[in-house]
């Protein structure tokens, strides 16, 4: 068979296409072709419909940031009195806790931005914000810095708080190790043994985090990264590819996908297949979890509904980020009826585009398990 006539329902063009048609154009065809199967997934439809506003919100926040760094000199503090990052419920000190872990007496180190706990963090993770911070120490990041709020800092800092003799982190969706650096850090600066396990879709931030939690002092043996899909069960999953590491920070996977379909992305080369690595599999593979961090772009309610009994024995603390209103509902009912203690949270905050709510910053909701962590600890 001729190669051009090979593509998934060339037909439907004008008859025998690849014989009317230049080979260049049967390629575009088949590629069209191909696109539209990919987009009769559900999860691939709706990112592609929104790329355009999301590309353009990117585009804003990139200038801001380039304007808020062209008039700072000194450490950042990204936002002022009156944010809605103050607008948060917590059952402990939250800045109070957060001011506890503040490293003293800190160089800068020209290479790295340095953070309030110690940790480096190299520009090129996210260049288009970290660039102009090159060689700067960041203030105590109240109500937030560049990544994260008091909520989010509070209660994963609250996870270190609660533990005794060592400390072990599991975080979710890593990217560049962020909060295995930063409750590592924090845990090693307070005496305990750290033990690092991240799990990334994204091969390059997988290869950031590497480099992180070297930068940071972390030994091999300290560190687990996998590069794959947290998930209840095993399987396989579609992950978005991009052509640079650190470009994208929002990449969701893609759950369910036909045989057809699944064929279909990865010719167009948007997409890879990668291993569902069930959660259950990670948190059996030690004793305890101190931490366990997620940021899985929208997959954190089916996840914990499906996971809970078995988080339940093992997980001390967990933090998550949450993507829409219904997703915080839902966790709020299957953490509640677990027995769970909810410590902190701030809800996500949305716009309106066309009446229809579309978050624009994540929620963050902390929550204690009291049959590992007591609340008289800390």
């Amino acid at each position: 068979m001729d190669k051009r006539q090979g593509w998934p329902g060339a037909d439907w063009a004008s008859g025998n296409c690849a014989e009317i048609f230049p080979e260049e154009y049967s390629l575009n065809i088949g590629k069209a072709v191909l696109r539209r199967l990919a987009l009769s997934v559900p999860a691939i439809q709706k990112m592609y419909s929104e790329r355009n506003a999301l590309l353009h919100e990117n585009a804003s926040l990139r200038q801001n940031a380039r304007n808020s760094a062209s008039t700072n000199t000194g450490p950042v503090e990204a936002a002022q009195p009156g944010s809605p990052f103050y607008h948060y419920y917590a059952t402990f000190d939250a800045i109070a806790v957060m001011h506890s872990h503040a490293a003293r007496d800190m160089k800068p180190s020209p290479q790295y931005l340095t953070n309030y706990l110690g940790v480096k963090i190299d520009p090129k993770f996210i260049p288009h914000i970290l660039e102009p911070m090159r060689g700067n120490v960041e203030a105590v990041p109240i109500p937030a810095n560049w990544h994260a709020d008091i909520a989010e800092w509070a209660g994963a800092l609250r996870a270190v708080d609660l533990a005794q003799n060592s400390f072990t982190v599991v975080e979710l969706g890593c990217g560049w190790g962020c909060w295995l650096n930063n409750t590592g850090v924090a845990a090693r600066n307070r005496g305990l043994k750290p033990r690092l396990i991240g799990i990334e879709g994204d091969k390059g931030h997988i290869q950031f985090a590497r480099e992180a939690c070297a930068a940071n002092g972390f030994r091999d043996e300290e560190v687990i990264l996998r590069h794959g899909i947290a998930a209840a069960t095993g399987g396989v999953a579609l992950f978005p590819l991009q052509d640079a590491a650190g470009t994208d920070w929002g990449l969701a996977p893609v759950f369910g996908a036909s045989d057809l379909q699944r064929n279909a992305v990865k010719l167009l080369g948007q997409y890879e297949e990668l291993p569902m690595i069930s959660l259950k599999e990670v948190v059996n593979s030690v004793d305890r979890v101190d931490l366990l961090h997620i940021d899985i772009q929208g997959g954190e309610a089916d996840l914990m509904e499906a996971c809970i009994g078995d988080l339940s024995k093992k997980v001390a603390y967990t933090v998550i980020g949450t993507h829409s209103r219904q997703i915080e509902g839902r966790l709020f009912e299957t953490m509640l009826n677990a027995g769970w203690r909810l410590e902190i949270e701030r809800p996500a905050h949305f716009i309106t585009r066309d009446n229809i709510p579309v978050v624009a910053v994540d929620g963050v909701q902390g929550w204690r398990n009291p049959l590992l962590a007591p609340s008289t600890r800390g």
